[in-house]
């Protein structure tokens, strides 16, 4: 029986974490969870799964959710009530799928209590990299990606030596408005952002699709993954998902991790690594229902978010975290109706010109110039843009 630890219980991967949980029942048991302010589907969760500990975002939520649960379940709040959730259970597994540059503190938390790191939020390793994997190979941790694009290059490189890689290769369905011009972009609703072709996920992270800021961070979170320079890492558009990632050798065979659109598959692959169990319910592929694949070249300047983190991923440092904070800021304003969906890139754009860089950041910095970032950003609503 392996007790799993689940921050960011109520989230898209969140809830695809607990079906594959239920789904094995003699396999995992939710030992510990957080929630951000959905209390009501908190309540819920801890009646069917019955979690030794609940995180929750504010203490004011904490004390309505201890009364509706009782003393079976122990409710905490805030970050330390996070870190709590991550850490003080014996679970073996933490799952991270908080949206957010919150989810880093537990992580790194996690890493010292000795736990395996299942990482489904992108921002911990986009934002302190370099901390998080130093961290795990300090205190011998492994850390397992969540997103389907890693968990496929990391399938395709199982028993590979990296030596004889030439190139990873990310695949990206192009989001929402994949096939609009940037002309076509100017007056785009938030609505018509939220309507994703392939995928069901936050409202976040499917903004983020629409701009492939979201491809932008996984190839930051791909670098420091496997150890890949920036230059050996790729994306190319590939609208049915069916391809999740590939992986080029040097002799030019190509390795492809191929499936149905379906986050339960990597998730509840990191939570049996290495072995695999049945998808309870899931839908086989079959390629002649598919027909056909297609396949397109990246245009930067079209997708000029995913550009951006190539450049902060090359700069390093802190460009990273500043391109996450002033992103998470920017798709904020623009989901509450305060800019345009292309003032997102100008304003994380702006942020990446005018605050300044550190080559080896601490953790300190890092949590300091992420802040510095989101008020430079609400900033430059008052100085109009």
């Amino acid at each position: 029986m392996k007790l799993v630890s689940l921050l960011g219980a109520t989230g898209s991967i969140g809830v695809q974490t607990l079906d594959v949980i239920a789904s094995h029942p003699e396999q995992f048991k939710l030992s510990a969870m957080s929630v951000g302010k959905n209390i009501e589907t908190a309540e819920k969760i801890i009646s069917e799964f019955k979690p030794e500990i609940c995180a929750v975002q504010n203490e004011e939520d904490a004390k309505k959710l201890r009364t509706a649960v009782g003393p079976s379940t122990k409710i905490v709040s805030g970050m330390a009530g996070l870190i709590e959730a991550a850490v003080s259970t014996d679970s073996s597994v933490v799952v991270n799928a908080v949206i957010g540059s919150v989810g880093l503190l537990p992580t790194l938390k996690a890493i010292e209590a000795k736990k395996t790191i299942a990482l489904a939020n992108k921002e911990t390793l986009v934002t302190a990299g370099h901390l998080v994997m130093e961290h795990a190979k300090k205190h011998n941790v492994t850390v397992l990606p969540v997103d389907s694009e890693h968990s496929a290059i990391y399938q395709c490189l199982n028993g590979e030596d990296t030596n004889r890689v030439e190139k990873l290769i990310l695949t990206a369905s192009g989001g929402s408005f994949r096939d609009k011009s940037r002309d076509e972009l100017k007056n785009v609703t938030v609505q018509e952002a939220l309507n994703h072709p392939n995928w069901s996920m936050g409202a976040k992270i499917t903004i983020d699709s629409a701009t492939m800021m979201n491809k932008g961070l996984e190839v930051i979170e791909a670098h420091w993954l496997f150890s890949f320079d920036y230059s050996k890492i790729d994306v190319i558009l590939h609208k049915e998902s069916i391809i999740h990632s590939m992986v080029e050798f040097v002799d030019t065979s190509i390795i492809a991790h191929l499936g149905q659109p379906d986050m339960r598959v990597p998730i509840q692959y990191a939570l049996t690594y290495p072995d695999r169990l049945e998808l309870v319910k899931g839908k086989r592929l079959n390629l002649w229902e598919v027909g056909q694949l297609h396949f397109q070249k990246m245009d930067y300047d079209r997708f000029r978010c995913l550009k951006l983190a190539f450049d902060a991923g090359i700069a390093g440092g802190l460009m990273p975290t500043v391109l996450n904070a002033a992103n998470e800021k920017a798709v904020e304003l623009f989901l509450n109706g305060h800019i345009t969906f292309l003032e997102i890139e100008e304003m994380i754009e702006r942020a990446m010109l005018e605050l300044s860089n550190v080559s080896t950041p601490d953790l300190e910095t890092i949590q300091e110039t992420d802040t510095r970032t989101r008020i430079f950003v609400e900033s430059l609503l008052s100085k109009g843009r």
